[in-house]
């Protein structure tokens, strides 16, 4: 049997997860990238995303805001600006945060004060969480 792939997701708050997977699926700056133990290290940026692993035959899926990712042989490490596991997310909250995010970036094209790029990132992060939520129900 291989060795394990620990999987350690790290946030300003918390720890958000340290587990052995089989796999990972990371949302890089470039785009998605997969490990399995005894994978080339590297380091990449992170993109707003949606990242999975599998362990012990299931799939679990964790929202990160950004952040970077350092792959060893035998670790990813993730330091997140934010993460979540998908069981810890609010449906009725990121419904909330998304129209909220729309209807300020409604604002912006009749108002200056509106801080596009903000919204466009709320709005991007709830979409994330709803799609993840949608993968799991």
């Amino acid at each position: 049997m291989a060795n394990p792939l620990r999987l350690e997701i790290v946030t300003p708050d918390r720890v958000v997860l340290s587990e052995d997977v089989d796999y990972v699926a990371v949302p890089g700056i470039e785009g998605e990238f997969g490990v399995l133990p005894g994978h080339t290290p590297f380091l990449s940026a992170l993109k707003i995303g949606c990242l999975h692993y599998k362990a012990k035959g299931e799939t679990v899926y964790v929202c990160l805001t950004g952040g970077f990712a350092e792959v060893t042989e035998s670790k990813v490490l993730i330091l997140a600006d934010a993460g979540e596991l998908a069981a810890e997310i609010d449906k009725e909250r990121a419904e909330q945060a998304k129209k909220r995010a729309l209807e300020r970036l409604a604002k912006a094209k009749s108002e200056d004060s509106v801080n596009v790029t903000r919204a466009e990132a709320s709005l991007q992060r709830a979409i994330n969480r709803l799609g993840v939520l949608g993968l799991i129900r």
